[in-house]
């Protein structure tokens, strides 16, 4: 399950925390991916990875680079691959949120609640408080609650 995190303040100073998510994914994680992505690059973007690098987009079905993913996308594809990294949801739409949630793993960092109505469990953390919540509601108060 993922942890997420909602204050800057309570990310550990041996994680690397990545806003650029899109930066991010183009200079290192594009270079890793293997047979994993291939089912959230479609579940998210519709597109199928077709080469390395290269994927056919559901838009006319031609071929691009694969940096044209959607950041969301990108954003899923960097929690799975870096679960020793912290990464900002704040460009997910409710499909990528909904993968990201679905991890088996991975760190995620947003100051407002992200929260895709079909959730599964999640860990979250502050400097105070470490627990796991499964309900949508519970997970939003937490969000809501300053700290």
């Amino acid at each position: 399950m993922i942890t997420i995190y909602k204050n800057k303040k309570d990310i550990p100073q041996n994680m690397e925390y990545i806003e650029l998510n899109d930066v991010y994914f183009n200079q290192k994680t594009a270079s890793i991916l293997d047979e994993r992505a291939e089912k959230i690059i479609e579940e998210i973007d519709g597109s199928m990875r077709v080469g390395k690098y290269k994927i056919r987009s559901r838009f006319d079905d031609i071929i691009i680079d694969i940096d044209k993913l959607s950041a969301g996308c990108k954003t899923a594809l960097n929690v799975l691959y870096n679960p020793d990294k912290i990464f900002c949801l704040k460009e997910c739409g409710n499909n990528a949120l909904e993968v990201v949630y679905s991890l088996e793993q991975g760190n995620v960092y947003s100051d407002y609640a992200l929260i895709p109505f079909d959730m599964e469990a999640v860990n979250i953390k502050t400097a105070s408080e470490e627990k796991i919540i499964s309900d949508y509601e519970e997970l939003k108060e937490w969000w809501g609650n300053e700290e």
